[in-house]
């Protein structure tokens, strides 16, 4: 076999490949999901993981903040 007909074959089946109907419906999917997506109020990962680090840090402040009120009501009970 010589190179020009190995890489006219090789030509054509990248050809079918990129038109076959999966590639299609798989495109298709993708950008029906991408637009469902985008009409849903979703936050990334990055987002979600500093409202946790923000809750986790808010929650460590209020009961540090709790531990001082009960601590100088302990006090004005004496």
């Amino acid at each position: 076999m010589n190179e020009e007909l190995l890489s006219d074959l090789s030509a054509k089946m990248a050809e079918a490949a990129a038109n076959n109907p999966a590639q299609d419906l798989r495109r298709n999917f993708r950008a029906m999901l991408g637009a469902a997506f985008t009409k849903l109020d979703l936050v990334s990962r990055d987002e979600y993981e500093a409202q946790v680090e923000m809750l986790e840090r808010a929650r460590a402040k209020l009961a540090a903040l709790e531990s001082r009120v009960a601590e100088l009501e302990a006090r004005l009970e004496k």
